[in-house]
């Protein structure tokens, strides 16, 4: 039997998912609108992957793309392709003749992949990577300060290192968005001590002290960290 305490945050939790979904209802509703073909694809996610909801959907998808069309990439890098979503955002943005290297760890993702990127126009500015980014990327040896946009959303427990070999890389004034830098809100409890909270935990708190970064955060979905490269 609930105690008049619990009950009290059951009430209070409730009411916070239920004014979160009509938040995102009104900001679906009042930005550009959701591409069909990615409708579609996030649909097809969200029924056949265990973890649907990682797609980045609508709301997400529209600031990537609106950071990638802004920059405008002729070289840009993902880290943790999913099913796609979020690398047909960032390739909306790219210079005509620019591309988008995206690498995914899951290898039974790849025929989801390649089908997504298929439905659209821009696939050719996609090139898919399957296997370990941090030892892809070193392997494919970029030049140094040639990236202009990178989004990292792949293990959680790496993103420290991702960022390491990314920077270098990074053009002055280049952009790296990192996903998932709030987990739920999990980075502002005490209590919890998982490998993933942990290591985002030390990731922030690096980027936040590097002096050759400046950073803010958006309190949207899970967290998004824009770092711009001085």
């Amino acid at each position: 039997m609930l105690n008049n305490r619990s009950l009290f945050f059951l009430l209070t939790l409730q009411k916070k998912i239920i004014m979160n979904e009509q938040i995102n209802q009104y900001i679906a509703t009042h930005i550009d609108p959701e591409p069909r073909y990615l409708y579609q694809i996030w649909r097809e996610t969200n029924v056949t992957q265990l973890n649907g909801r990682m797609a980045s959907g609508h709301i997400q998808g529209r600031i990537l793309s609106l950071f990638s069309n802004i920059i405008n990439p002729t070289l840009a890098i993902e880290i943790g392709t999913f099913t796609g979503y979020s690398a047909l955002c960032i390739a909306e943005g790219l210079q005509d003749s620019g591309i988008l290297h995206t690498f995914e760890i899951d290898d039974e993702l790849e025929d989801v992949i390649k089908d997504n990127f298929a439905k659209t126009s821009i696939s050719s500015k996609i090139s898919l990577h399957i296997g370990d980014a941090t030892q892809l990327i070193g392997n494919m040896r970029f030049t140094p300060h040639s990236i202009d946009f990178a989004f990292i959303d792949a293990d959680k427990r790496q993103y420290l290192e991702y960022y390491t070999i990314l920077l270098p890389l990074m053009k002055n004034h280049g952009i790296i968005i990192a996903d998932n830098t709030l987990w739920s809100e999990k980075i502002i409890d005490d209590k919890a001590k998982d490998a993933q909270t942990i290591a985002l935990r030390k990731f922030n708190d690096f980027v936040h002290n590097d002096l050759r970064v400046s950073t803010t955060i958006l309190p949207v979905r899970d967290g998004m960290t824009i770092i711009r490269v001085l």
